[in-house]
C-alpha cells in the first residue's frame, strides 16, 4: 500500500513540474539583443587575442636557450588563436596590439624580442 502512495505522489509530482513548464514554457529571463550578442562576441575575440598573445610569449620563452631571447613574433599570435580558438582570419595589426599590450604587462623587455612594434 504505502508503494502505491510513493508511487502516485511521484507521479503527481511530475504533472505539476510538466504543468509549470507548460505554463513558464521556458522562457528566457532576458529576450536575445542582437547589440549584446555582437559585443559579446567582440569582447570574446579580444580576450582571446590577449590569451593568445599570453601563450605565445611562453611558448617563445620555453624554445629559448639559456642566455639568449625568446623571439615571439604577431605570427606565433595569429597561429595561436588559430589553432586554440578557431580564428580563422585575425588582422596583423590586431594580432600585434595584443602583442604589445602583453608584452609590456609581461615585462618582455629584459628577455624578448618582438615584431609587433614594427
Amino acid at each position: 500500500m504505502s508503494h502505491d502512495l510513493g508511487g502516485l505522489l511521484f507521479v503527481a509530482l511530475g504533472l505539476v513540474l510538466v504543468a509549470a513548464g507548460f505554463v513558464w514554457r521556458g522562457g528566457a529571463l532576458r529576450p536575445l539583443s542582437v547589440k549584446r550578442a555582437q559585443a559579446a562576441v567582440i569582447r570574446d575575440r579580444s580576450r582571446n587575442l590577449l590569451r593568445s598573445a599570453d601563450m605565445a610569449i611562453a611558448e617563445a620563452r620555453r624554445r629559448a636557450a639559456r642566455g639568449e631571447p625568446a623571439i615571439v613574433t604577431v605570427g606565433d599570435v595569429t597561429k595561436v588563436a588559430r589553432q586554440h580558438y578557431g580564428h580563422l582570419v585575425v588582422e596583423r595589426e590586431e594580432a600585434a596590439a595584443a602583442l604589445r599590450q602583453r608584452y609590456e604587462a609581461a615585462d618582455c623587455r629584459m628577455d624578448c624580442m618582438t615584431d609587433a612594434f614594427n
